[in-house]
């Protein structure tokens, strides 16, 4: 994914929500973590409270009883830390691939930040040791399937809090082990569960909260990038500019359409190309086709959909999602927060702009191998006609994508299963919205890619007119990795390499700042700025 140098090193946790910013630092880039005195504070102060109702002879759900459709059965007290530990091995049932360590590190760090609002009961110890596991980088295996979103992400949550109690395995540094061997080697005492704990460990919507904030920091740069990837095609096409035009858009006042145009025209100002056929004598078409004149239509619809999954992520890294919880004034109270359906929307939503935003990439590069269509560049851009392929088979690979990202693009949240002997009979499916759509994130950047290879191809092919300041920046930065039009060459490993700069953020970064044109920031809402 998307490797930017984070600007923290430390991330404090305590009454204030995480930042999207906080969890990209720890996840991605190794930030520390912190939890500060008054939280710990608190922490303990709920406990007392947890404590007390654990004496009750009058059961209280997750203190004194079983779980889920078990929830009536009272267990006493001398059997109590064998059933947290229970739940958490029943729990921890996941299968299949291991999942990616950004996403487990964003999954701890989120729990814990839930352990640290004190509504969850649990002893400060619990907090501590969650804490030293992510500083220690000590990153528990978790499978990809068990989840259903409903209540929360049980299974993925009970492998971190099994790893937390030294049984499973984990990754250091890369290499697995046992847990209890990892946490040995950094001084960690593996818990022993009390009443209330394991369930607080569990009842969350962390990973695909986890999920969704690293998609929301890695789809800026993409959508970045596509309005990059637009101009340099409507450019190297011979397109106009003229529809981008300021007051054109201010007729439909849509935020994103309106901020992805402005790029447009920032990006192509100064371009001897575009100017080459602004004369009506000289250039006769009347209208580009659609994925040319409507680019900022469908990258601003992807942009504002970008702010409204950014919004319901920041009011759900204000959340502290678990059940049951320590109130204000102290009550212990069932609710139903933990389901997934918020978090379960966006993440199909952005699945769906984002195999739009693909699409009409594919398009333009389509347009650009094409002759009839093309504005007279060589067949598939190919040096010798016939003999050359040129870039045919790139396209097919884009091509290939598209298809697989309008399938990931089918919602997940409709889903719902019921489980638990119908005690949990509508769930959110909020966990598989969350992998479809990083394989979406994946599948974008690759598309974007061999589009903006095309157009640096197809711009160098009308030399001697050279593209402007911005456009030529991209190209430029393409040729460090990628030769320029020539006889075929082995393609995939140019294709590899520019995917490298359009996800590290290069490619957006060149051409937005040689266009004097740094993107708005659309991961943050409107209503939150």
């Amino acid at each position: 994914m998307v490797t930017v140098t984070p600007a923290l090193e430390v991330v404090t946790i305590g009454a204030a929500p995480l930042r999207p910013e906080d969890v990209v630092a720890v996840a991605r880039h190794g930030a520390r973590v912190e939890v500060d005195a008054d939280a710990l504070a608190r922490i303990a102060e709920t406990r007392t409270l947890i404590e007390r109702l654990a004496d009750d002879p009058d059961p209280h759900y997750g203190i004194s009883t079983g779980f889920g459709a078990l929830a009536t059965t009272f267990i006493p007290l001398e059997r109590r830390m064998q059933l947290q530990a229970s739940l958490i091995r029943s729990h921890a049932a996941g299968t299949g691939a291991e999942v990616e360590a950004e996403v487990v590190r964003a999954l701890q760090l989120l729990r814990l930040r839930t352990l640290a609002t004190g509504r969850t009961g649990v002893r400060p110890i619990v907090v501590e040791t969650y804490a030293a596991m992510v500083n220690a980088g000590i990153t528990p295996i978790v499978r990809e399937y068990g989840s259903l979103g409903c209540s929360g992400d049980l299974a993925p949550l009970s492998h971190v809090a099994l790893a937390a109690m030294g049984e499973g395995d984990v990754r250091v540094d890369g290499m697995l082990m046992p847990a209890a061997e990892a946490l040995a080697a950094a001084s960690i005492v593996p818990l022993e569960l009390r009443e209330k704990e394991g369930l607080a460990l569990i009842n969350g919507t962390d990973g695909m909260l986890g999920m969704l904030l690293l998609a929301l920091h890695d789809l800026q740069v993409l959508f970045d990038t596509a309005d990059v990837a637009a101009a340099m095609s409507v450019e190297s096409q011979l397109g106009t500019d003229a529809v981008f035009a300021a007051d054109l858009m201010a007729m439909r006042p849509q935020v994103g359409q309106g901020a992805s145009a402005a790029n447009l025209r920032a990006l192509l100002a100064g371009s001897a190309i575009m100017a080459s056929h602004r004369d009506p004598a000289v250039c006769t078409r009347v209208q580009d086709a659609y994925s040319l004149r409507c680019s900022p239509q469908v990258h601003g619809a992807a942009r504002d959909t970008l702010a409204h999954a950014g919004l319901v992520a920041e009011r759900e890294l204000a959340a502290s999602v678990d059940n049951p919880v320590v109130t204000d004034d102290g009550r212990v109270e069932s609710n139903g927060n933990f389901h997934g359906a918020p978090v379960a929307y966006v993440l199909d939503f952005l699945a769906i702009a984002v195999a739009d935003v693909a699409s009409i990439s594919e398009r333009r590069t389509d347009r650009a191998l094409d002759p009839a269509r093309s504005r007279d560049l060589p067949s598939f851009l190919a040096d010798e006609v016939g003999v050359d392929s040129g870039l045919m088979i790139a396209q097919y690979a884009a091509a290939g994508i598209v298809s697989e990202l309008k399938r990931l693009a089918v919602p997940a949240s409709v889903d719902s299963i019921p489980s638990s002997a119908m005690q949990e009979d509508h769930v959110s499916m909020g966990w598989a919205a969350a992998r479809k759509l990083r394989r979406g994130v994946d599948g974008l950047a690759r598309v974007l890619a061999i589009e903006v290879l095309t157009a640096a191809r197809a711009l160098d092919l009308r030399a001697p007119l050279q593209p402007g300041p911005a456009t030529g920046a991209a190209r430029d930065l393409v040729r460090t990795v990628a030769g320029g039009p020539g006889r075929d060459r082995f393609v995939s490993p140019e294709i590899e390499a520019v995917t490298d700069l359009v996800l590290s953020g290069a490619v957006a970064a060149a051409a937005l700042g040689a266009a004097g044109a740094p993107s708005e920031n659309t991961t943050m809402s409107e209503e939150s700025r």
